[in-house]
């Protein structure tokens, strides 16, 4: 059973339909909406500052959603994905966002909506994601602006798979 622990009189709410996996950890500080996932070894911990997560939003297997006391809160819009073993951190992701696979993305970072930060990339604090882009590297820099077609596909049908791989774990 997943680790849900108050903290500091705050107590994490889950909205309907969220899918927790056996070994994931929320604490503290945290509003998770709507059918949305937290997978195998994956942490939230709003024991600083608050984290404010959207409805539909996946956090994948490894994935560490944390923020800064006093300073940067962490926010995730609808349609969220974040990779494998990537790290948010005290920064703000608007909606239909893609997080690569061991990703970071740093404090007071904004990544605007139907963008796409590459697997490994880091994306450093104060920077500003434009939409309807990839943003890839160390530091993360604009690779490309994207086609629809390519947020419809990578975007937000990796939000939708997610949506039915959540479904095979619940009673």
């Amino acid at each position: 059973m997943a680790l849900v622990k108050s903290l500091n009189n705050h107590t994490p709410e889950l909205g309907k339909d969220t899918f927790l996996a056996d070994n994931a950890t929320i604490i503290g500080d945290v509003i998770l909406g709507c059918d949305c996932s937290v997978w195998f070894n994956a942490v939230i911990r709003g024991d600083v500052n608050k984290i404010r997560i959207g409805d539909r939003v996946n956090i994948q297997d490894g994935a560490i959603i944390h923020c800064t006391y006093q300073k940067a809160a962490t926010t995730i819009g609808d349609n969220v994905s974040i990779g494998h073993q990537a790290i948010v951190h005290g920064c703000t992701l608007e909606k239909n966002v893609l997080i690569g696979m061991g990703a970071i993305v740093m404090d007071h970072a904004l990544v605007r909506s139907n963008s796409i930060i590459a697997a490994g990339a880091i994306v450093l604090e104060h920077t500003v994601v434009e939409s309807g882009t990839l943003y890839a590297g160390i530091p993360a820099k604009k690779v490309k602006d994207l086609a629809p077609d390519q947020i419809r596909q990578l975007i937000e049908d990796t939000a939708a798979n997610y949506q039915l791989y959540a479904s095979w774990y619940k009673d």
